[in-house]
């Protein structure tokens, strides 16, 4: 019997498969997929803030309970010092389609300015996944530090 998977909307650096494989989730089908009513921020590292005004775009897969456990108990909190929790969204996918899915945020108030090295990973990323450009250049505009962009 194998282990029920979920779907989940990664928008950060997870969206970026290199950095799924050092916390051992490796790749597998996606899509992408975009979150309304969501801001992306970096700083330090990647978050979603409401914004009625917004939209966030991620990509959209699927992972079992153990997979994220290893991911936001292990890589995220131990490795790159964020703690987020699961919340339930509504995404919709290249289709257009709206689909549930879970979506993990802080809630840490702390920011500072992104390693620019952390941007360029979610950056290429993005670029990769076919992001909207308008998008793709407010992820870059993070490397000239966290207020330059909000």
């Amino acid at each position: 019997m194998s282990a029920r998977r979920i779907d989940v909307f990664f928008y950060g650096s997870y969206i970026n498969f290199d950095v799924l494989g050092e916390a051992g989730v490796f790749e597998r089908p996606f899509e992408a997929a975009r979150l309304p009513g969501y801001r992306l921020e970096i700083g330090p590292l990647a978050n979603l803030v409401p914004d009625d005004g917004s939209q966030a775009f991620g990509i959209l897969t699927q992972l079992t309970h153990w997979e994220l456990d290893c991911l936001y108990t292990g890589h995220a909190r131990e490795k790159l010092g964020g703690v987020y929790l699961p919340e339930a969204v509504l995404v919709f996918n290249v289709e257009n389609n709206l689909m549930p899915a879970l979506c993990y945020l802080s809630h840490d108030k702390r920011r500072s300015d992104p390693d620019p090295y952390y941007v360029d990973c979610i950056l290429r990323s993005a670029k990769d996944h076919g992001f909207p450009a308008d998008y793709v250049e407010y992820i870059e505009s993070f490397k000239e530090g966290v207020f330059a962009a909000v």
